[in-house]
């Protein structure tokens, strides 16, 4: 058991924080315009953008999260990998129905889109509500990285909350859009490694993969709850709500959301943001399933050393679960190796957080700032300066809101679903009205939308029983259902063909050979993989 934090762990700490500042610094020499800051250029290739794109997902808040899911939440478990379930088929759906839209208009905030397609109105309220969720969404990350700063370091927490934010918006103001890519590649690599060794030294306390299983709580080794549903039966988890709800939250996340879009526009073509796309399709669960094991070691070896988790900080009248994996690292993971998974850990936090803060920026810039003064025809200098500004200040916003994110779920996995689950669905509602019918209307899609946020508070206010994951499905189908109902009652002109999804989508991808047996490839993994849970 360790003491500690070794000096050594201190120089990895340091050394990787001041490399990943001097790496952005050099990438920032090819930063000239709001291009080049915002979508690299779009020059990169499908490979980063996918381990971007899962590094996103695999935030701290998954690493901190699922664990505590898994070995200590109630009604948790692996039923958890249910909802990476849905992933293979929300893919498709982006895929086929929004990227060749999107890629096509070479947008560089998604919500460029609505207004084309709607109206300004649209396209504000839109890009707003985005700016004010993933920002909140964003604090819980934030959060909860900072308290395990507060852990190993003794600092109080508004300082660690400063610690960690400063680094992600130095290097993020610095590089811009290929800094995030591609220092989530290298965070990804590291936090993987990490991950397996943690996995390692579990099983061998355990005595063996097996005997670790065994030893686990026979109700939390089922991934698969086919007989609850969610509505009202206490169980927020079960399969069809994570599988349905977890399809439009998927969908919606991936797929309207800057965050995410924005990085698949950063690619050199059509064809390889849609291979982007695929590969996440499959990498996923494989990640997903790793850290979930290594809940299944921690909740093992917290059965039996109740020592462990009498060491977790105390959050109300529970331990802090959410820290079990860092206070099991540091006592019982060799030096050096203590070091390399503390910057892990500093990395999931990061590869959310700097991504995030370069969406919220780039969605100021183009829908407020240059939407109003585009007459101005600023250069490209003044607009690359301005861009880095909205970065330092949506860096500040969001780490102000992570002092008042801590009591919102048992866990931080769970926070962060249920923040998302609240607009997922009706934003989704809006993009399917836009994308799939010329009927609809900008006020249509407001009130809709308003109306689908409305349904969902509701239900977190007075229907708790109800599953979080069905505040996806119900949001979207009440927002489409309102959006064509007030659309009927005033007329619009049709909008021009570019702005509808149509076969050419398809035809444009070759929609033979190769891609189709990629979307083919994606629905028997869907198959295989829920097999596989069966089996378990």
């Amino acid at each position: 058991m360790n003491d500690g934090i070794a000096q050594l762990d201190w120089i990895i700490i340091f050394v990787y924080l001041f490399g990943l500042i001097a790496f952005s610094a050099w990438l920032s020499r090819r930063q000239h315009t709001r291009s080049d800051y915002y979508v690299s250029g779009r020059d990169t290739g499908p490979v980063p953008i996918a381990v971007s794109i899962m590094a996103t997902q695999c935030s701290s808040n998954s690493i901190l999260g699922a664990p505590a899911f898994v070995a200590f939440a109630a009604g948790g478990g692996l039923v958890w990998l249910q909802y990476e379930l849905a992933v293979p088929l929300a893919m498709i759906a982006i895929m086929v129905f929004m990227l060749p839209v999107f890629y096509k208009l070479k947008l560089i905030s998604v919500y460029d889109y609505l207004e084309r397609r709607f109206d300004l109105t649209t396209r504000l309220l839109l890009s707003g509500l985005f700016q004010f969720v993933r920002a909140f969404a964003t604090a819980v990350t934030v959060y909860s990285i900072a308290i395990v700063v507060e852990l190993i370091t003794g600092l109080a927490f508004f300082w660690s909350v400063l610690l960690l934010g400063a680094i992600t918006v130095i290097y993020d103001v610095l590089g811009g859009i290929r800094a995030v890519i591609y220092s989530d590649v290298l965070q990804m690599v590291i936090l993987v490694g990490v991950l397996v060794m943690l996995l390692a030294l579990l099983v061998s306390e355990s005595g063996g993969f097996v005997a670790m299983l065994d030893a686990f709580p026979a109700e939390r080794r089922e991934p698969l709850d086919f007989a609850s549903h969610g509505f009202g039966d206490g169980k927020d988890f079960a399969f069809w709500p994570m599988l349905f709800g977890g399809f439009f939250l998927y969908v919606s996340y991936y797929g309207c959301d800057q965050s995410q879009v924005q990085r698949e526009l950063c690619a050199r073509s059509q064809a390889e943001v849609q291979q982007a796309l695929w590969l996440n399709g499959l990498m996923r669960f494989p990640l997903v399933l790793l850290y979930c094991f290594v809940g299944v070691g921690i909740g093992v070896y917290a059965a039996g050393n109740e020592a462990f988790v009498a060491s977790l900080a105390v959050a109300g009248d529970s331990p802090n679960y959410n820290l079990a994996v860092p206070v099991y690292i540091i006592e019982y993971m060799p030096v050096g190796i203590v070091g390399i998974a503390l910057v892990a850990l500093f990395a999931a936090a990061m590869s959310s957080l700097d991504s995030v803060i370069n969406s919220l920026s780039a969605t100021t810039m183009e829908d407020f700032v240059r939407r109003f003064h585009a007459e101005d025809k600023w250069n490209d200098a003044r607009e690359l300066l301005y861009s880095r500004g909205l970065t330092v200040a949506w860096g500040v916003i969001t780490l102000w809101m992570a002092f008042h994110v801590d009591d919102i779920a048992t866990t931080v996995l769970v926070a962060i679903n249920k923040i998302g689950s609240l607009i997922n669905g009706p934003v989704l509602g809006v993009f399917t009205m836009g994308l799939l019918t010329t009927r609809a209307t900008g006020p249509g899609a407001c009130i809709g939308l308003l109306a689908g946020f409305l349904l969902n508070l509701g239900f977190w206010q007075f229907l708790p029983e109800i599953s979080w994951l069905w505040w996806n499905v119900f949001g979207f189908v009440t927002t489409v259902v309102v959006g064509l109902l007030v659309s009927s009652l005033r007329r619009q002109a049709r909008p021009g063909e570019d702005l509808v999804w149509s076969l050419s989508g398809l035809t444009s991808l070759g929609f033979d050979g190769a891609w189709r047996i990629r979307y083919l490839t994606l629905g028997i993994w869907f198959l295989l993989l829920t097999g596989a849970l069966l089996i378990i």
